[in-house]
């Protein structure tokens, strides 16, 4: 079915984003900028165990829903980078489709998840690396963890300042890294395990698949980092959907094993998979495997540690986007003349993103309190970004002529998918703190953008600035 297309204004076709690295960055780069924005090292660890309580047994199920939601989310996103590249992600993408306010919510949405995100992954690098030592025989205790945040914070900030080819290189490496020392301990533990069969029929019905199924795509967040590189990327028509696509799909995978095995290692002990607070570990010492929890901490550290650069570049980008409209201060959009970074942007907010949490440990929260907190109102975030933009697509695509009966129906699934999902969550988890902060992070947004409105409209109406395209990026070309 194909829509004949309104009359509407066409879309605006804004100066290139210039001062960035542009088309640079090769496919293998770019995917794992997404990649290591997931984290699957670390989810693999965790994510089972807190699906599995909801979800008990039907928790494979739970993944295989999730990931494919997921995939479908990396449709909606694919309508827009498919056809455009630009550096703000997800926000610029939205005002395509529902325009200025649409997008600015959804820009303040990916603030407050990657920023949180970023935050999050820092704290859980210095924890598996505090945890390490400590297993060695170290123990400094949330000193020692406030310390290493600092310093990995530092480190993160200069990888992600002197360029793009070099921060996109450390994340490659760094995922490679945790990925592989994942796999070899799942691989040891399910060789030991043996293969069995996961129970055919779930304990808790389809209503406990359906209560894994949002802690499960948590787990995916932030794989679609990729969408802030379509100025950078070569060839970002194709480079960008297919990094999107690809990491929720490899993500899937693994996420697939790493639950298959903790639920037949783990189904015979009291509770199963979700009655054990650290699954992985306990099933290398069911397995008399002890040191497997070595490799299980320095590959979860070195994954937190790609994703704190991943997320963090991704963060600047968007922001460096804002600042080139005129709806945040214009010194955010300037790049550096000779690394070709937003360093203005990356000096604004990393350093502060580092020394958040240690304010947190320092104020007499627990690290873990610190690292969950910021990661459950990241998820507030990321799930308000994905229902924009998977609602803005199928409008998008009816705009420019081009609307067709598989995009409706994906975004006929998806958005009220994600609905569902942000209601229960915020339900859930009405007894917490996640929602108040997040609702105060949103309230300062709408002061914002009420501010703008009043003062700016004509930058206000410009959100949504994208680069211009050549016809090498059209054919393929590199640049």
């Amino acid at each position: 079915m194909s829509v004949p297309p309104r009359v509407l204004p066409p879309l605006r076709r804004e100066s290139p984003m210039s001062g960035l690295d542009r088309r640079n960055l090769g496919p293998l780069q770019v995917f794992a900028q997404s990649i290591s924005a997931a984290a699957p090292s670390a989810a693999m660890a965790a994510a089972p165990a807190v699906a599995a309580a909801g979800a008990g047994t039907g928790v494979l199920w739970s993944f295989v829903v999730a990931t494919v939601l997921a995939l479908l989310i990396g449709l909606g996103i694919a309508q827009f980078t498919r056809r455009m590249a630009a550096a703000g992600s997800l926000y610029s993408l939205t005002a395509k489709g529902l325009g200025p306010a649409a997008a600015f919510a959804c820009g303040c949405a990916l603030l407050i998840g990657y920023g949180l995100l970023t935050m999050a992954a820092l704290t859980g690098s210095g924890v598996y690396l505090q945890d390490l030592l400590r297993r060695a025989g170290l123990d400094l205790g949330w000193g020692l963890v406030a310390v290493l945040v600092l310093v990995l914070g530092g480190l993160a900030t200069a990888c992600v300042l002197r360029g793009v080819r070099l921060s996109a290189t450390v994340v490659l490496v760094a995922e490679a890294v945790s990925i592989s020392l994942m796999l070899v301990v799942f691989g040891l533990l399910l060789a030991r395990v043996g293969p069995g069969l996961a129970p055919t029929a779930p304990d808790r019905g389809v209503g406990g698949i359906a209560a894994g199924v949002l802690p499960a795509l948590g787990a995916f967040i932030g794989f679609e980092a990729a969408a802030s590189y379509g100025v950078e990327a070569r060839r970002p028509f194709r480079t960008v959907p297919r990094a999107v696509q690809g990491t929720a799909a490899l993500c899937g995978v693994l996420y697939l094993v790493a639950a298959y095995t903790q639920v037949i290692g783990l189904g015979a002990l009291p509770g199963g998979l979700a009655g054990q607070a650290e699954p992985v570990s306990t099933l290398a010492a069911l397995q008399q495997l002890p040191w497997l929890s070595y490799l299980l901490d320095l590959g979860i550290a070195a994954s937190f540690l790609a994703c704190t650069l991943a997320t963090g570049s991704a963060l600047v980008r968007v922001l460096l986007s804002m600042g080139r409209e005129g709806v945040a201060p214009a010194a955010l959009g300037r790049t550096h003349p000779r690394y070709r970074t937003p360093h203005v942007a990356i000096l604004a907010v990393l350093p502060p993103v580092a020394v958040v949490p240690v304010v947190l440990m320092a104020a007499g929260m627990s690290t873990t309190s610190v690292f969950v907190t910021l990661l459950n109102v990241a998820v507030f975030g990321y799930l308000v970004a994905y229902l924009l933009v998977c609602v803005a697509a199928p409008v998008f695509l009816y705009r420019i002529g081009e609307l067709t009966r598989g995009a409706l129906v994906v975004g006929a699934i998806t958005a009220p998918a994600l609905l569902a999902a942000l209601v229960v969550f915020t339900v859930d988890n009405l007894g917490g703190p996640y929602p108040a902060v997040f609702g105060l992070c949103a309230l300062a947004g709408l002061a914002w953008f009420a501010w703008l409105r009043r003062r700016r409209p004509r930058d206000l109406a410009r959100i949504g600035i994208y680069d211009e395209t050549s016809e090498a990026d059209l054919l393929g070309g590199e640049r």
